[in-house]
């Protein structure tokens, strides 16, 4: 790009994507959706306990300030103004849950991550609240089963648990959020002023919100017995707050433009989501998956939403071989270690760390390695690896197939493990269709852009179909016949089937939790010149 083209680019849109592993700023040119610079910083998870995942807030914070303030400077040593970024778009991990002072601005606890599993015996005492214990009692409501993966529970935990929490519920001075929340709060002024809300699909992953009348829900809230005062203001997705955001799923969704009913991406992040445009009519799942929000792209804009279907190891697992088992010395070595042997060899992975999410949604659940003989080695277990999260997605698939009744000719993917071609070429064969990468596999904090500039009142970016710039992809083709890939999905499915019910909880009178009691596989697991706004969503770096 000449210095004469840079200086003439026009309207720019940052996006601000805060992921479990890692942040990142993107920033975007409004007319032509090219990537113009970015900065990455990887975000410490901590472990204090078996099944128990956190992470620093005040980390998570400022990782968003050095983040922007180096693609600042990068963009600067391009030639680039930075007065031309008119927006900045929010995409965050969803369900991950932050309690804050209002007068100090400081958490009180640390995050509770998504994957996090404290909650277990706190769904279980719940659970005892319900007709039958029927863990859909609340779905119609909610779109959600009664699960350790959605907010409401987490924060449960807290109020039990932590007394700093209690405290300042009594005194009033408790703000609830997701991350998103946390950020916009702080970025926009905190304990002078800072703006508590959220977006709709944010809202829409805690089991406190009615996804029909787009309200949090008074009964729900006396269910699991939060204050209301605690809550944020729930926004659209794509207006100024001052911030705006969208969960990281629904951004990628958008990122992907997947704007037509029964549109469908699927994003390889920390965990791996698949989300299947539903359009403005809320279609309940009879095979495993959630129902949620996907976008509400304006505050008069009808909502849109989604089948989803959420595993919580994907990424994960890889960084697992890297930290844990130290099999790999980066997370890229996985795909030539894979590559080498071009087969798992009858090695079959299950990383049931966090238990099964979709379409199974049981705790118990742990991770196995079966199938294993002399000859097995790295390579095999690495091949595995890649495999489990190839066959996850192909029972995501299968669900969202089965429910819509139009079964996927090909499947749009995106998010960071899409850059590893044994693992595209690998879901193409465990799928029998294509997978359709896009180019620029940034589409979380794309969508995230787009919201953010199309905003009323910014409106530098046409979310018109006709408008959209034509995305280049990579296409990769099915290699196996059918009759093998049904083989391997089917020793897949006997390898889960082994993984059931290998814990059990025993609730003591504290509320605490023994379910670990056998672990094989333990989880170790701006300046004032640029306008501030959010645009939420569900999807993108693995939540």
């Amino acid at each position: 790009m000449a210095a004469s083209d840079r200086m003439m680019l026009g309207p720019l849109v940052g996006s601000i994507d805060q992921g479990t592993s890692s942040t990142r700023f993107l920033v975007f040119n409004a007319k032509t959706s090219e990537l113009l610079s970015h900065h990455q910083v990887e975000i410490m998870q901590k472990f204090p306990k078996e099944g128990w995942v956190e992470q620093d807030p005040k980390e998570i914070l400022s990782s968003v300030h050095e983040c922007v303030e180096k693609t600042c400077e990068k963009l600067q040593q391009l030639n680039i103004d930075i007065t031309n970024i008119k927006a900045i778009g929010v995409s965050n991990q969803r369900e991950t849950t932050v309690v804050w002072d209002k007068t100090t601005g400081e958490p009180l606890y640390n995050a509770i991550v998504w994957l996090d599993l404290r909650t277990q015996a706190t769904v279980e005492r719940l659970l005892k609240k319900i007709p039958g214990k029927n863990k859909s009692f609340f779905k119609f409501r909610t779109g959600l089963p009664l699960s350790t993966y959605f907010s409401a529970v987490k924060l449960r935990w807290l109020l039990d648990n932590v007394e700093e929490i209690k405290q300042a519920v009594g005194d009033g001075r408790a703000m609830f959020g997701t991350i998103d929340s946390w950020l916009i709060w702080s970025l926009t002024g905190g304990k002078n002023g800072g703006v508590h809300c959220t977006d709709v699909t944010n809202a829409s992953r805690t089991m406190l919100f009615n996804i029909h009348s787009l309200e949090w829900d008074p009964e729900l809230c006396r269910f699991f017995d939060i204050p209301m005062e605690i809550l944020p203001k729930v926004r659209s997705s794509s207006e100024i707050y001052g911030l705006m955001c969208l969960g990281d799923q629904s951004a990628a969704l958008v990122g992907q433009m997947c704007f037509q009913d029964g549109q469908a991406k699927n994003t390889y992040g920390t965990g791996c989501f698949l989300l299947c445009n539903t359009g403005q009519k809320s279609v309940f799942s009879e095979h495993g998956l959630l129902t949620t929000i996907a976008y509400k792209l304006g505050r008069d804009k009808p909502v849109c939403y989604a089948l989803e279907g959420s595993v919580a190891i994907a990424g994960a697992v890889v960084r697992w071989l890297r930290d844990n088992l130290g099999i790999l010395k980066t997370s890229q070595e996985v795909e030539k270690l894979a590559a080498e042997v071009g087969t798992s060899y009858g090695c079959y992975f299950v990383p049931a760390f966090s238990g099964l999410y979709a379409p199974y949604w049981e705790p118990s659940a742990r991770g196995i390695i079966c199938g294993l003989t002399q000859f097995t080695n790295k390579n095999h277990i690495a091949f595995a690896a890649l495999e489990a999260v190839c066959f996850q997605t192909r029972e995501l698939l299968d669900a969202i197939n089965k429910d819509c009744g139009v079964p996927l000719n090909q499947l749009q993917v995106d998010g960071g493990m899409t850059n590893n071609k044994v693992l595209m070429q690998l879901q193409s064969d465990i799928l029998c269709i294509p997978v359709v990468k896009p180019s620029m596999p940034e589409t979380t904090a794309l969508g995230a852009a787009m919201a953010a500039g199309a905003a009323e009142g910014v409106g530098i970016w046409s979310l018109n179909p006709g408008d959209l710039t034509a995305v280049t992809c990579e296409r990769f083709e099915p290699q196996i016949n059918p009759e093998e890939s049904e083989f391997r999905f089917a020793r897949w499915k006997k390898a889960v089937m082994k993984s059931m019910d290998w814990v059990t909880s025993d609730i003591s009178s504290n509320g605490d939790t023994s379910i670990f009691c056998s672990l094989p596989l333990g989880l170790y697991i701006m300046s004032s010149m640029i306008i501030l706004i959010g645009a939420k969503y569900i999807s993108g770096n693995g939540n």
